[in-house]
């Protein structure tokens, strides 16, 4: 079974790519590399105008798989998260996405990738690796260029969650709406679906000249700190192992 639903909107100009693992979604190998082999078909439609990430069910996504976080397939699963990030730059087509219940870990940093989050009221934002001893590259570079770094600090550090009002206060959502999809679905008729796609991804490109190459640069300097040095510590795989096992981790502060 497909763990993507593709659906095509506004007779060929958004693309839809719903995870569809519920409850949790969780961004596993498989799913990813489905994610890309969907952007790779976009890259060759110049219609498509808006890719939109949904969740099935109840919750966005609960993250990557913790599984593949341990330290033997550690480097294997950010090349292929890591990736993904990086085909969506390749393609420059403007993406949001639509996000209800939980939004955690990985699941987080692809909705904060995009151009615009569409949240419902339930929606929560987190980045949880610090419990897990560990931390998360592209939510280390990402929320310092959109919301500063003293929220990224908080929210890279602490692991503590966001509710959806306090995300859009700050800058990282959209639009708050109990119907997220259904605002998104206006949003796009009015503001994207009506516009030059070619027009579109050059100004894509132009307006993140910046934030493309802090992702091109910096997300190979933080795998190798990830990979190198931090799975060498005691505390990352406690904090990994703990969590599969379903205990409270032992740290050693090593």
């Amino acid at each position: 079974m497909s763990q993507i639903r593709k659906e095509t909107l506004w007779d060929g100009a958004g693309l839809k790519l719903v995870l569809n693992a519920p409850k949790a979604n969780i961004l596993d190998a498989e799913m990813m590399a489905e994610i890309v082999a969907h952007l790779d078909e976009a890259a060759g439609n110049p219609d498509i105008k808006l890719i939109i990430f949904e969740g099935e069910g109840p919750h966005f996504c609960f993250g990557a798989s913790v599984e593949e976080h341990q330290k033997a397939q550690a480097n294997d699963m950010l090349t292929g998260f890591h990736g993904m990030f990086l085909r969506l730059i390749d393609l420059a087509i403007p993406t949001a996405a639509v996000v209800r219940g939980q939004c955690l870990g990985g699941g987080m940093e692809l909705a904060i990738f995009c151009n615009w989050i569409f949240a419902a009221p339930d929606a929560r934002f987190g980045q949880p690796e610090i419990q897990l001893g560990v931390f998360p590259p592209p939510a280390s570079l990402i929320l310092p260029m959109k919301l500063g770094q003293a929220a990224a600090d908080h929210l890279c550090l602490t692991g503590q969650s966001w509710k959806a009002e306090k995300a859009q206060a700050a800058g990282l959502v959209h639009e708050v709406a109990e119907d997220p999809m259904a605002a998104l679905d206006a949003f796009a008729q009015k503001f994207l679906v009506t516009k030059s796609g070619s027009a579109l991804r050059m100004a894509v490109r132009a307006a993140r000249i910046d934030f493309n190459e802090t992702l091109r640069t910096k997300l190979p300097q933080l795998q190798k700190l990830y990979v190198e040095e931090l799975m060498e510590t005691a505390d990352a795989n406690e904090g990994i192992g703990s969590f599969l096992e379903k205990r409270k981790p032992e740290w050693t502060n090593r």
